[in-house]
């Protein structure tokens, strides 16, 4: 059971990681906390407690969940479970990560996938640089890739090779330089489809030429400002169409969601999240979805 060339149809199946096999102790946070770039180190029994909230959400709309073992070949971001990799309905797509401390992370996945099942389609390989944060499905056969500093030209060229049978039409979103090389600012940092015809967005990072397209597409954009920008609340994860997760502490952001007609399902992410700049999108790996 796997394809998913939406970012909003109902979640089938799904890959998560447990802090439990990602951050593996305090002392290992403490250890690697700065090298990983996160923002502080996270409080590893908080993280526990946290990941326990976010995991019930999903097993309460995910019907099948496949978990990423702890391994001594990756760090702490692995925990971000999506950005190694996008699952098509001919396979698995394996991405070299613009994060070169994360550059084992898809094989860890590959392997795990492979043993449920799911076929390799394909590898990007070095020169080419591509993260699954970078990559947003707009419809079956249409795919937005963020160009910036975790993805390059050369890996979105292998991307096309290796879907060419799968999509028709490939938009190119050159990323602003945000707040540094070393931050993480991903194209899924700015949009997050809550719908075929609803997004999230942050449009101070957005291409006018893009956020122009997602309009003529029929997309309904609301806004987050820039306090809850930073606070993760562009980032939305659709279970549904209509029924998604935010990180606590967006209030606006959610009032606005529910305003709408969006579910909203909250969780506290302070360490799981915040501290490494993951939100729920990043934690999370759809492997199916209708």
């Amino acid at each position: 059971m796997y394809g998913c060339h939406s970012m909003t149809g109902k979640i089938r199946s799904i890959v998560l990681k447990k802090p439990d096999d990602a951050f593996i102790s305090q002392d290992h946070l403490n250890r690697a906390w700065q090298r990983f770039n996160y923002v502080q180190v996270p409080d590893y029994q908080k993280a526990l407690e946290e990941f326990s909230v976010f995991e019930e959400i999903i097993r309460s709309h995910v019907g099948n969940i496949l978990y990423l073992p702890q391994s001594e070949s990756v760090g702490l971001d692995s925990i971000y479970t999506h950005d190694s990799l996008k699952v098509t309905n001919k396979g698995a797509v394996y991405f070299n990560t613009g994060k070169v401390l994360r550059q084992k992370e898809s094989f860890e996945s590959q392997k795990l996938l492979e043993a449920a099942g799911v076929p390799t389609l394909g590898r990007i390989t070095s020169p080419g640089l591509m993260e699954g944060g970078d990559v947003v499905w707009l419809d079956e056969r249409t795919v937005a890739i963020g160009l910036g500093y975790r993805t390059n030209m050369a890996g979105v060229e292998q991307f096309k090779e290796i879907t060419r049978e799968l999509i028709d039409d490939y938009v190119l979103v050159p990323m602003p330089h945000g707040d540094g090389e070393d931050q993480c600012l991903h194209l899924m940092s700015v949009i997050s489809l809550v719908s075929d015809s609803l997004a999230v967005v942050y449009s101070r990072y957005m291409p006018v030429v893009f956020r122009r397209l997602l309009l003529d597409r029929g997309v309904r954009l609301i806004e987050v400002g820039d306090t809850e920008y930073q606070n993760l609340g562009s980032n939305v994860l659709a279970l549904a169409p209509n029924i998604c997760v935010i990180m606590e502490g967006n209030p606006l952001i959610k009032q606005a969601l529910e305003d709408a007609g969006c579910q909203v399902h909250t969780y506290p992410g302070r360490n799981v999240s915040f501290y490494g700049t993951g939100g729920p999108t990043c934690l999370t790996c759809p492997v199916c979805r209708d």
